[in-house]
């Protein structure tokens, strides 16, 4: 349907120029025979007719100037924007990062590398606690299982947050007040066990996260269980 558009639209713009030349062939040298005559017909002929896609030309331009019209003289995006040196926010938190002189740093007059550490192993199914000293020799040791939290219930955030509890009682009636918290994996239970530590009394001066990280390609996971 296309091509007889076309096609028709091609004739029409042709049939006058044909017209003028039946004109000048049969015209016996009259007036409307001129050649003079031809051309001007020819010429009205082409001023009659549309060119193809010229409203489509038309209409496109028109709807770029109505687009440029409507956009705002400046962006709205950008304005307000500005550049943050990470570095100088960083710098304001006051030693809240470690540096060169935290192991020299005295909390309540025992240096921070001298610190009791609190070891904290999170998994999907429990949550392991130990208290060591500075050495890594291990001074109190607490599970979930211990607390008395049997099968599923071990690896809520609420078994460890009890356990985490259970042991800062237990620390402070050995005279810890300051700890070092290593936390290591992922599970329920990660932030329940911090907030439990200082829950129990303990003052929980810095958080390690010691979770292992994979770089290279760790072995496929084993196959679903068919039911």
């Amino acid at each position: 349907m296309l091509r007889s558009i076309v096609a028709r639209t091609v004739w029409s713009s042709r049939a006058p120029c044909l017209g003028a030349s039946r004109l000048w062939g049969e015209g016996g040298g009259g007036a409307q025979g001129t050649p003079a005559a031809a051309r001007a017909a020819a010429a009205a002929a082409a001023a009659a007719a549309r060119p193809l896609h010229g409203a489509a030309r038309l209409r496109k331009a028109e709807d770029r100037k109505e687009m440029l019209a409507s956009m705002p003289a400046r962006d709205e995006g950008t304005e307000g924007e500005a550049a943050v040196d990470v570095d100088a926010s960083l710098r304001g938190f006051g030693g809240m990062f470690p540096d060169e002189n935290t192991p020299d740093l005295l909390i309540d007059g025992v240096r921070f590398a001298d610190l009791p550490i609190l070891h904290v192993k999170i998994s999907k199914n429990n949550t392991v606690m130990s208290l060591t000293n500075a050495k890594g020799e291990i001074q109190m040791y607490r599970t979930c299982g211990i607390e008395g939290f049997k099968n599923t219930r071990k690896g809520t955030n609420i078994a460890a947050q009890a356990t985490a509890i259970s042991l800062a009682t237990r620390a402070l009636d050995r005279g810890v007040k300051n700890v070092r918290v290593k936390v290591k994996g992922l599970g329920p239970g990660r932030m329940s066990a911090v907030k439990g530590v200082t829950m129990g009394g303990l003052n929980v001066v810095s958080i390690t996260d010691c979770t292992p990280i994979i770089w290279n390609n760790s072995p496929r996971p084993r196959k679903a269980k068919k039911l």
